[in-house]
């Protein structure tokens, strides 16, 4: 069954769905902020019915601050989850901050590049329309204008004047006949120039009007323009609104209540161009008092214009940044996954992802691939181990050392056996064979470089103080030169040895059979001649009883040998009782210390009575042997030359694997080096006068008992020797058994207790 990443729990679904929300609310923000935006540059620009007003730019500012606060806020969150996930160590973490590094810097140095900029051009833009130069221009605008309607105003002025003289002199006439009055008027007006000329009261009441008609409804002064001509004693210049005229306003103090009113049409332009240049001029002073407002006011919306687009980009990198690196998020997971054994993940394919998700489509194939591979080498491996099982209980179990050499001669394959008859502690895996068993170089050279494919032979392996008789065979694996090698070892010591007592047990028999016939008629015809004769013989009757009782002494010596002889060929199979062995022990060592007071004879026996099965009559006959050997081990040592006193110590073990064992330790010369096991053969003897039978009786006892007997060193390293004896404390598994095999085990007992280490299959 496979697993998915997002089951793998690289992001917990609570989490997804926090991100997703918040990623529609960051967009929903960055939407209306993006629109918020172009709407407050259309509005400043004038490009909307909405004019703007303080009041409209006020508004706009403040909705700008808050949707600027929002997406700050939406930022910091998201930058927030990328920093807590790059602290945590979040698969692809570092790859999601230098993306968003990178989106904040691109959008960030072209808003800052641009602001400059901008600045730098609004400033340099200003500053001629706010020049010097350019406020004269505005203002001598304006002064000529005023001096152009200043002379106009002065021209009328004095034409009004000469009228109002004119007309304060017909006062009577107007009094008396209007109507001589009126052309009167009029011929002084048309005299003066002036298309308009009336005397008025306020606010339109015409008195008298000059009968000219360029100017039918000429525009009249207003309210204020008579206030003005009220107070002031000069003619004061009238210029009504949306009117080609100038007037000037006077006055008639003769006239009570009335005013003279003279006009007369100029060009538009000369009208109008007082007054636009006059605004132009506010305005223009207006503008350049709040020009540094003006400049911060858009510096300000533009700072928020950019600082929107910025956080816009930044939170799209964000966004972008989560879309690219969730996938590559989810591929690290699953290579993790893989690499720690997990071939069954799989990464959840989202089609909007475009090539990453034909990735994953690769990657889950991939390991759907691995997955049957690995599943086919576990089914493999199982094969191979259940026969690697095999062969190893195999080669555990058989009595022959197995060793596997590869084609260099070190040792890839051993099992116990050959660990034990090799007799080296520590591990024997990957080390050259010539170093363990220099021996072995021979063979195993000869069939990994030689013609053939196998070498065979025998060798002597001699280890602590052992000599092993070893038949060796080594093959080749292969036909080519170089290949690995199996050598086979099985000691062949102990049947050696059981054909040597066979062979030297029968002719012990026939000796004996041989020998023992006549020695009775010997010894009975020389004791007939010593009686017949020796009371007849006279002359050298001494000589004569000498020879005789030298005969018959010899005859016994003969007779004692053909026993011993006897006694070895004919070996009682032992009786096998469950007795007490330490009290047994404790009798044949209190009996040689009473017999051999000369000699220190120590044991370390337990107090507590230790039952086992064995033959006490053959035991005993054992371990007297190996004792009477050592006290004839200690005499044969030169007085001058022995260290301290004679010392035989006798030391019981009951061991945890059931073995029952006797050390026998001397001070005595000690064992020979070399081929010290030829000494457990018949007739091997290094005692003068020695039969050679003694260690060979002792090692028949012990094996006929299930056990062995080990020819050791003092473990102090001192002059002397150690005679190990040991059997089973339940006696031998097969009673009818040669005894032969465990011989062979018991012989190499000592080596397995000391190799505890020792790697083997």
């Amino acid at each position: 069954m496979s697993v998915s990443v997002s089951d793998a729990r690289i992001v917990p679904r609570a989490e997804e769905k926090q991100r997703h929300v918040s990623g529609w609310i960051g967009g929903s923000i960055v939407v209306l902020a993006l629109v918020s935006a172009l709407l407050t540059f259309l509005v400043l620009s004038g490009s909307t019915p909405v004019a703007p007003v303080h009041e409209v730019v006020i508004g706009v500012f403040v909705l700008n601050a808050l949707l600027i606060i929002a997406l700050l806020v939406i930022v910091i969150f998201e930058a927030a989850v990328v920093i807590r996930a790059r602290k945590a160590g979040a698969a692809a973490a570092g790859l999601h901050v230098r993306i968003v590094g990178l989106f904040s810097f691109i959008a960030a140095l072209p808003a800052i590049l641009v602001a400059i900029i901008a600045t730098v051009t609004i400033e340099r833009g200003l500053e001629p329309w706010f020049s010097d130069r350019m406020r004269d221009a505005v203002f001598k605008s304006v002064e000529v204008a005023d001096a152009y309607a200043a002379s106009q105003c002065k021209s009328l002025g004095r034409e009004i004047r000469i009228l109002a003289d004119d007309l304060t002199r017909a006062k009577p006439a107007f009094d008396a006949d209007r109507r001589w009055f009126d052309s009167f008027l009029t011929a002084r007006a048309t005299s003066l120039g002036v298309p308009v000329a009336m005397v008025m009261q306020p606010p339109e009441k015409v008195i008298a009007r000059a009968n000219i008609d360029v100017l039918r409804n000429p525009p009249m002064p207003d309210k204020a323009a008579f206030e003005d001509a009220q107070a002031a004693p000069d003619p004061i210049c009238v210029i009504p609104r949306n009117s080609r005229v100038f007037g000037t306003l006077m006055k008639l103090p003769t006239y009570e209540g009335s005013y003279l009113y003279t006009a007369r049409e100029v060009d538009p332009l000369a009208v109008e161009f007082p007054a636009v240049a006059r605004g132009a001029a506010v305005e223009y002073l207006a503008i350049d008092a709040r020009r540094k407002g003006v400049q911060v006011a858009f510096a300000s919306m533009y700072a928020l214009i950019a600082l929107i687009l910025l956080l816009s980009a930044i939170w799209f990198g964000l966004s972008f940044a989560n879309r690219l690196v969730a996938p590559i998020r989810r591929m690290i997971h699953a290579t993790d996954q893989v690499s720690s054994g997990n071939f069954y993940v799989q990464v959840p394919i989202k089609r909007s992802e475009g090539d990453l998700a034909h990735l994953g489509e690769t990657f889950n194939k991939m390991t759907a691939e691995l997955r049957r591979q690995h599943d086919g080498l576990v089914t493999a491996s199982g094969v191979i181990d259940r026969r690697r099982r095999f062969t190893e209980t195999v080669l555990s179990g058989v009595s022959s050392g197995v060793l596997s050499l590869d084609s260099e001669g070190h040792i890839t394959i051993i099992n116990r056996s050959a660990e034990a008859l090799l007799g080296t502690g520590g591990r024997l895996l990957g080390k050259p064979i010539v170093e363990i068993a220099p021996e072995l170089a021979s063979f195993v050279a000869e069939a990994l470089h030689g013609r053939m494919r196998q070498s065979a032979g025998q060798v002597v392996i001699s280890r602590g103080g052992q000599d092993r008789m070893v038949n060796v065979r080594a093959t080749r694996e292969g036909e080519s030169l170089g290949a690995g090698l199996v050598v086979t070892l099985d000691d062949i010591t102990d049947l050696v040895s059981a054909q040597r007592t066979a062979a030297w047990a029968d002719v012990a028999r026939r000796i004996a059979h041989e020998i023992k016939n006549p020695l009775t008629p010997i010894q009975l015809s020389a004791e007939r001649i010593k009686r017949r004769f020796g009371k007849v013989i006279v002359e050298g009757k001494d000589v004569f009883d000498q020879c005789t009782d030298t005969i018959v002494r010899q005859v016994e010596d003969i007779r004692r040998m053909v026993d011993e002889f006897s006694s070895f060929a004919r070996m009682p199979k032992p009786s096998l009782q469950r007795e007490d062995i330490v009290e047994t022990v404790r009798q044949v060592v209190f009996l040689w210390r009473v017999g051999n007071p000369e000699t220190t004879i120590e044991e370390q026996l337990p107090h507590d009575a230790v039952q086992a099965r064995f033959d006490r009559r053959l035991i005993s006959q054992a371990l007297t042997n190996v004792i009477k050997n050592a006290t004839e081990a200690i005499e044969a040592v030169p007085a001058e030359e022995r260290e301290g006193q004679a010392r035989i110590d006798v030391r019981f073990e009951r061991r945890e694997d059931g073995r029952i064992v006797i050390d026998v330790t001397d001070t005595g010369k000690g064992l020979p080096q070399e081929q010290r096991q030829k000494l457990l053969e018949p007739y091997m003897t290094t005692r003068e006068g020695g039969t050679g039978l003694g260690l060979a009786i002792v090692g028949k006892i012990l094996e006929d008992h299930g056990g062995g007997i080990e020819l050791l060193d003092r473990p102090d390293g001192a002059r002397g020797a150690r005679i190990r004896l040991w059997f089973p404390e339940t006696g031998p598994v097969q009673e009818a058994e040669s005894g032969a095999e465990g011989a062979r085990n018991g012989s190499l007992g000592s080596d397995r207790d000391n190799n505890k280490n020792r790697t083997s299959l």
